[in-house]
């Protein structure tokens, strides 16, 4: 098992699920969830799996790479699974990707997937650093870990230039 180079502990970071009913009023002409609904569930499953991993106070610093690949339809099952997959110094990057369900087929699809960034604070809303290091307990770990550290450094660099 590795563990990026730290004199922190190193802990693996748990999957996150929530699941949900499409209603209609989170619904387009086309009876298609809208994207912030979907991108709302998507921050909150993003921040108890940061909560979770690093037991800290944290707030959403960026989203990144949203990608809507299919429509979650009006009366499906929606379900947003999210995993830290890059923790720096106070930052960390949490994939979540989200599938519908047709609740009478049971055909679970994966409709979108994105990048947050999460900031541990302290109280007056200044970052700290995190308490701990991220287990990459198998290769898709690993894999993962080098996707959030180019959102990582994409998100920095971009910040350093205001």
């Amino acid at each position: 098992m590795d563990s990026v180079e730290d004199d922190r502990p190193a802990v693996v970071a748990p999957e996150v699920y929530m699941t949900d009913l499409v209603l209609p009023s989170q619904t387009n002409y086309y009876r298609t969830m809208f994207g912030g609904d979907a991108m709302a569930i998507m921050d909150k499953t993003a921040a108890i799996a940061a909560l979770r991993f690093c037991r800290q106070p944290i707030v959403t610093a960026s989203t990144e790479r949203i990608d809507f690949r299919e429509p979650i339809h009006e009366a499906e099952i929606i379900e947003a699974r999210a995993r830290v997959i890059y923790a720096g110094r106070s930052s960390l990057v949490v994939r979540v990707h989200v599938y519908g369900e047709n609740p009478m087929v049971g055909d679970l699809r994966l409709c979108t997937t994105g990048y947050f960034c999460m900031v541990a604070i302290d109280p007056e809303g200044q970052p700290i650093p995190l308490k701990n290091g991220l287990l990459l307990d198998d290769e898709q770990a690993r894999e993962e870990w080098h996707t959030g550290e180019e959102i990582h450094d994409t998100r920095a660099s971009r910040r350093d230039r205001r």
